[in-house]
């Protein structure tokens, strides 16, 4: 006897294949009709017609009236522990004060490095868990989320620490990026080698407890150069972290090229990326990490160029870059409706970009983003007709039900969202 039995699915997406999905490849998605599908000791155990489902029996029945089912969505690229806020930024941004005048007046990301060094681990938990559950409730069932708003050991380390917890208590899987070296602290302006030979000490005690998978950095005009990049990620790959990097989001810098050289996980952002970059991309096993919340919300007008990524053939993922200042939104639907509108992807690209691709983006291409028998049974049901209707109806949770480890983690009811 199955666990659970999910019946009456209009369109099941499956993701099938091995490996990330890349270039013409993103066109072809493959989903069954009018299926059904079975849940054993956590695990998808059976996949089948609705018609084979009647000879089937199950402990617990869910009816999916017809509508869409998919794999749990991942967000490979969040800024998830923080403390404060910067809504009052956002007036400033319409009067046309610019991001480094903000600065100068005490605000941006060092506004953020105050708030996050003056919180507890405690309270850095309880606001993280609230941000959590809202990304849970938006069908994400695995998240990445980086540090960076410490810029200091002991605060660094604080939100790894919240993290790991994180990953501990709550039903959607985090995984750490330790990403110090997200811009220079004041009382480091002058001498930037310094702080980061300070980060690269740092991953001793991150190897050490277990605090991070990843290392990342931010190559960009005004913080790290693709010079002081390389050296940074070479250490940390000879730590034994596999790495990422904040690339060419402004500038084109040459982060894009970098990240292919070093063997990076994923190139996050892109924006700036070069024609000849993304050609050393679309050739490489490195993922593009593409982040238009951020575009969009800072109002600048320029978007990645996903166009020429799937068609020169590399792997795209799509993720909310959630953050307290250039993109405060833990919704990856409505990433996914920007992905349409200003990325030019088709519904079939994004929702590659949002599963299989965005697991191998943080190393869990081995068991999300898939629906496939023997795998976690990390599975969304959608509101929604088909694939195509969740980009196109924007701006709502399309949310239904979402399943982690065969588990009902969040189900929506009339207007709520309830999680366990």
């Amino acid at each position: 006897m199955l666990d659970t039995l999910i019946v009456n699915i209009g369109q099941l997406l499956t993701m099938e294949g091995d490996g990330p999905v890349k270039g013409e490849q993103m066109k072809s998605l493959p989903l069954i009709e009018h299926a059904a599908l079975g849940i054993k000791n956590g695990r998808v155990a059976w996949i089948g017609s609705n018609e084979e489902a009647e000879k089937m029996s199950a402990s617990y029945i869910i009816d999916a009236e017809g509508k869409l089912v998919t794999p749990g969505l991942v967000d490979p690229h969040t800024h998830l522990v923080f403390a404060g806020s910067r809504e009052h930024e956002l007036s400033l941004k319409q009067q046309g004060i610019s991001y480094l005048d903000i600065l100068k007046q005490g605000g941006g990301i060092l506004s953020t490095v105050r708030a996050t060094r003056a919180a507890s681990e405690e309270e850095l938990y309880e606001k993280a868990r609230g941000h959590l559950d809202r990304i849970l409730s938006y069908g994400v069932t695995t998240v990445e989320a980086k540090s960076g708003y410490g810029l200091d050991v002991e605060t660094e380390l604080k939100q790894l620490r919240v993290a790991k917890r994180l990953n501990e208590t709550h039903p959607v899987e985090v995984v750490s990026t330790f990403l110090g070296a997200h811009a220079i602290p004041l009382e480091y302006q002058n001498h930037p080698d310094a702080f980061l030979q300070q980060m690269v000490d740092l991953m001793d005690v991150m190897k050490r407890e277990r605090l991070a998978e990843f290392v990342d950095i931010f190559c960009e005009t005004g913080v790290f150069s693709v010079e002081q990049s390389r050296i940074f990620l070479q250490q940390a790959k000879e730590k034994g972290f596999a790495v990422k990097i904040h690339a060419d989001e402004i500038d084109s810098l040459g982060g894009t090229e970098l990240a292919v050289e070093v063997g990076a996980v994923s190139a996050d952002h892109l924006v700036g990326a070069s024609i000849a970059g993304i050609h050393q991309l679309a050739h490489s096993n490195t993922i593009a990490v593409l982040l238009p919340g951020t575009s969009f919300y800072l109002g600048k007008g320029t978007y990645a160029n996903a166009r020429a990524m799937i068609d020169q053939g590399a792997a795209v993922a799509l993720a909310t870059d959630f953050n307290p200042g250039s993109s405060p939104t833990e919704n990856l639907q409505f990433i996914m409706t920007l992905a349409a509108l200003y990325l030019r992807m088709t519904p079939e690209e994004i929702w590659h970009a949002v599963t299989i691709n965005a697991a191998y983006a943080v190393n869990r291409g081995h068991e999300a983003g898939r629906i496939m028998i023997g795998r976690k049974a990390d599975i969304v049901l959608w509101e929604a007709p088909n694939y195509m209707y969740v980009p196109y109806h924007y701006g709502i949770n399309h949310v239904r039900m979402v399943l982690k480890n065969g588990k009902v983690v969040s189900e929506r009811g009339k207007g709520d969202v309830s999680v366990s």
